[in-house]
C-alpha cells in the first residue's frame, strides 16, 4: 500500500505541487520504517509513459524499456558485447550456396551430364568447408510478370529453362565462396551468365526491359545463410504455457504481417523462410547475405497462444469490432502483456505509472527485486527532487550536475560514453564542400577541447569516425584532427581560397559563404553553431547561423538537401551495418546519406561488412572504411557525449555461495554502457555492506 500511495500521491508538474511533493514525500528512511518491503521494490522515473508493451510494435524508449523486462528473445549480447544464448541455448549459422551449371565448367566439355555431376562431387566434396552437394537436373516453370511501358502496366507470361542446380552446403558464411569457386569452374564463369537466354516472354519487349525482367527471375548464383536456433528446454510464459519454436515462427510472422505496421519489419524482410522441425529447434533461411541477422533475433518473443488469429477473432467479437480487419496492434494484449521475461505485468495507470511484478519461474532464476514500478514524471527537477527524497531509485544527471554529485557519499555514480556521436555534415553536392581539403580545413578551424570543456563542462570525448568508439569496429589509430587555423589557411589555399586585403576568404573573386543550421531547442547544438560560425569568420569565411524547428528542419532542409552544412547527431546501435547512413545508393531525398557521401571504395567496404559473418574479418573491413571517411571527412567528427547516472550506494548485486549465503559485488557498467546489466541480481539493503572482491 505505501507504493500505491507514492505512486498515486507524486506530483510532476506544478512547482507549488513540487514544493508541496518535497515536504510530503516520506524519506527512503521513513518508507522502510517497519515496512521491509521497500526494500525489494525498485522505483524508477520517466519524463513519458509507454505507448504500448509489445516487442514488435514498440517504437518509444520508454515502451521498449518496459517490454524488455516483461519479454525475452534468442539472443542478447553479453559484457564484451559478445552475442549470448536466451531463449536459444545454442545456435549454428551455416550456408546453402548454389549455381547454375549453365555451360560446361573448364576442362569438362563434351563430358556427359552424368560424369559432370560425378565430378562436380567429388571435386568439391573435398573442400574442408563443404558439408555436402547436391545436384538437382535442369527444369522448367511459368511465371507471370508486371510490365510498365508507355505509362500502362500489364501482365506478360514468361517460360524459365532452368539449368542444373548445384547446391553446395557450407560450415561457415563465406560471401567469396564463388569467387573461389571460380578457380575451379573458369574466370568468368558466373559473369558469363545471360539470364535473357533462360527466359521465353509471350510477347516481344524491349530488349533491356527483357534483360532485367530475366535477371530478376534467375540468377547464376544465391547465398543463403542457415541460423539453426536451439532452445532451451521448461521455459514457460508468465501464464503457464511453454515457449516453443511454434511461438517463435508466429512473432515472426506477425511483425511481416502488414495489418500490424511493425517498424520492426526491415530487420526480417531479410528471412527467406522459417522451418520449426520440432518444438525447441528453429531453422531460419535467408534470401541473401545479411550478417546483422543475428542481432535481431534478441527480439522479445510473443505468445501465439494468446495472439493468433483465433484468439484475435474472439477477443474482436467480444468487444465488438469486426474480425477481418482486427490485428495485433489493436489488441488489449498491448496493455496486458504476457511474455517469458524476468517480470510480470501487473498494473498499468496511464501518465502514472506501470507496475510489474517478479516471475518467479523465470529461466534463469526470479530477480531480486519483487516489483518495479515505472513513474511517469514529466519534469526533470521532480525527479531529481524525488531522487534525493528516496521514492525513485535512480536518476539520470545532467551534464552540469555530474562533479558534485560524483563527490556525495551517499551515492554511487556511473558513467561512460554514449552509443553514437555529435558532428558537423556538409552538403558536398555544393560549392565548396566538394573539395576535401576545404572540409578539412574548416575541421581543423574548430577547438573541439573548447566545446568539451565550456558546453559539455568535460562531458564528453573527441571521435574520429562512424563508428561506435567503445566497439571493436573503431579504430583508435586513427587521430582526431588537430586545431590548427594556421594550417587551415593553408589548406584552403592549395584549394585555391585565398584572403584578401580585408582578410576575406575569396576564389576567382567570390568570398566564401555559406549557412550552418541546426534543429532548435537544443542548446548544445545552439553553442556549437557560435563557436563554429566564430572560427570561420576568422578565417575570413561570411558564415551565418539559423535553428530551425525540427519537423521544418527534417523534411523541409534535410530530406529536400536545402542545406549547406548542418550540426547533427547520430545515435548508434552495436551492429556495424552502415549502408542507410553511408551508401552512394543512399543519397537520394529522404535518405539517410543527405551530405551526398560518394566513395567507391567506401561502398565495397559497406557491403562487404554487412555480409561478412567473421568477427574479425569485420572489424578489419570496418577500421579500413573507418578510414576513408576519416580521410575525406564528409563531417567534421566532433565529440562522443558520456552519460552519467547515479544510485544509492546501498543497492548492489546480490549472489548467493554454495551454501546459500548472499555475496555482495558492487555495480559496474558493460561496455555499452549498460550499467543495469545485472538488474535481476540488484538488491537495496538496509545499509552499504562490505563487499567481497
Amino acid at each position: 500500500m505505501l507504493l500505491r500511495k507514492i505512486l498515486l500521491g507524486a506530483p510532476v508538474l506544478v512547482l507549488g505541487l513540487l514544493i508541496q511533493s518535497v515536504l510530503w514525500v516520506p524519506t527512503y528512511e521513513e518508507q522502510t520504517r517497519g515496512n521491509p518491503r521497500r526494500l525489494v521494490q525498485f522505483v524508477t522515473g520517466s519524463l513519458g509513459d509507454a505507448s504500448l508493451l509489445n516487442p514488435i510494435l514498440a517504437a518509444d524508449s520508454a515502451s521498449s524499456e518496459l517490454a524488455g523486462l516483461i519479454f525475452e528473445g534468442l539472443v542478447d549480447r553479453d559484457e564484451e558485447l559478445r552475442f549470448r544464448g536466451r531463449l536459444a541455448e545454442r545456435w549454428e549459422i551455416e550456408e546453402e550456396a548454389s549455381f547454375l551449371i549453365h555451360r560446361p565448367p573448364k576442362g569438362c566439355e563434351g563430358m556427359s551430364m552424368e560424369d559432370l555431376f560425378q565430378w562436380l562431387q567429388e571435386k568439391l566434396g573435398s573442400w574442408p568447408q563443404v558439408k555436402r552437394v547436391e545436384i538437382s537436373p535442369g527444369e522448367e516453370r511459368r511465371e507471370t510478370v508486371e510490365v510498365s511501358e508507355a505509362g500502362t502496366r500489364r501482365k506478360v507470361g514468361v517460360r524459365i529453362s532452368i539449368p542444373p542446380k548445384v547446391k553446395v552446403l557450407l560450415r561457415e558464411v563465406d560471401q567469396d565462396f564463388f569467387q573461389k569457386l571460380e578457380g575451379l569452374l573458369g574466370d568468368g564463369y558466373f559473369s558469363s551468365f545471360a539470364p535473357e537466354v533462360h527466359c521465353e516472354f509471350s510477347e516481344k519487349l524491349d530488349p533491356a526491359t527483357q534483360k532485367r525482367l530475366a535477371g530478376e527471375l534467375i540468377s547464376a548464383t544465391e547465398h543463403h545463410p542457415i541460423i539453426t536456433f536451439h532452445l532451451r528446454k521448461g521455459i514457460m510464459f508468465h501464464d503457464g504455457s511453454p515457449v516453443t519454436s511454434k511461438d517463435v515462427l508466429f512473432t515472426y510472422n506477425a511483425i511481416m504481417d502488414p495489418a500490424n505496421l511493425s517498424p520492426r519489419m526491415p530487420d526480417f524482410e531479410p528471412v527467406l523462410r522459417i522451418e520449426t522441425p520440432d518444438d525447441l529447434t528453429v531453422r531460419v533461411v535467408y534470401k541473401r547475405l545479411y550478417s546483422p541477422a543475428l542481432g535481431t533475433w534478441s527480439m522479445g518473443i510473443l505468445p501465439q497462444h494468446l495472439l493468433n488469429e483465433e484468439a484475435l477473432a474472439r477477443e474482436a467479437a467480444q468487444r465488438g469490432l469486426d474480425p477481418k480487419t482486427f490485428s495485433i496492434r489493436q489488441s488489449g494484449f498491448n496493455r496486458r502483456p504476457v511474455g517469458c521475461g524476468p517480470f510480470k505485468f501487473h498494473e498499468w495507470k496511464s501518465d502514472q505509472y506501470v507496475i510489474l511484478k517478479r516471475f518467479d519461474n523465470y529461466w534463469e532464476g526470479p530477480p531480486n527485486y519483487e516489483e518495479y514500478a515505472f513513474r511517469i514524471i514529466p519534469d526533470l527537477l521532480t525527479q531529481e527532487m524525488e531522487f534525493y527524497a528516496g521514492t525513485i531509485d535512480s536518476y539520470a544527471v545532467q551534464p552540469h550536475q555530474v562533479e558534485r554529485l560524483k563527490g556525495d557519499p551517499r551515492y554511487q555514480a556511473f558513467s561512460g560514453l554514449s552509443f553514437g556521436y555529435t558532428y558537423i555534415g556538409y552538403n558536398m553536392r555544393r560549392e565548396p564542400f566538394r573539395d576535401s581539403r576545404v572540409r578539412k580545413a574548416l575541421g581543423m578551424a574548430i577547438d573541439v577541447e573548447k566545446i568539451l570543456k565550456y558546453v559539455l563542462h568535460g562531458q564528453g570525448e573527441r571521435i574520429t569516425g562512424p563508428f561506435p568508439k567503445q566497439t571493436d569496429y573503431y579504430d583508435h589509430t586513427i587521430e582526431p584532427i588537430p586545431y590548427d587555423p594556421r594550417g587551415a589557411l593553408k589548406l584552403l589555399e592549395e584549394a585555391g581560397w585565398k584572403r584578401d586585403s580585408l582578410g576575406k576568404l575569396v576564389k576567382n573573386g567570390q568570398q566564401m559563404r555559406f549557412t550552418l543550421i541546426t534543429n532548435s531547442g537544443n542548446d548544445i547544438r545552439k553553442a556549437i553553431l557560435a563557436i563554429a560560425q566564430d572560427s570561420w569568420r576568422q578565417l575570413g569565411i561570411d558564415v551565418r547561423t539559423d535553428t530551425v524547428e525540427w519537423a521544418v528542419f527534417i523534411n523541409e532542409r534535410i530530406n529536400k538537401r536545402d542545406f549547406d552544412a548542418v550540426v547533427l547527431g547520430w545515435s548508434m546501435g552495436i551492429d556495424p551495418d552502415l549502408y542507410q547512413i553511408w551508401h552512394s545508393s543512399q543519397t537520394g531525398p529522404n535518405q539517410l546519406n543527405f551530405v551526398g557521401f560518394q566513395d567507391p571504395s567506401a561502398d565495397e567496404l559497406i557491403v562487404r561488412i554487412r555480409q561478412e559473418y567473421d568477427h574479425e574479418k569485420q572489424v578489419d573491413l570496418c577500421r579500413r572504411l573507418h578510414r576513408i571517411i576519416a580521410r575525406e571527412q564528409p563531417y567534421t567528427f566532433l565529440y562522443v557525449s558520456k552519460w552519467t547516472a547515479v544510485l544509492d550506494r546501498r543497492i548492489v548485486i546480490m549472489e548467493r555461495d554454495a551454501n546459500g549465503n548472499p555475496v555482495y559485488r558492487r555495480i559496474t557498467p558493460t561496455k555499452t554502457g549498460n550499467y543495469a546489466f545485472h538488474f535481476n541480481r540488484w538488491i537495496k539493503l538496509p545499509h552499504v555492506p562490505v563487499f567481497s572482491e
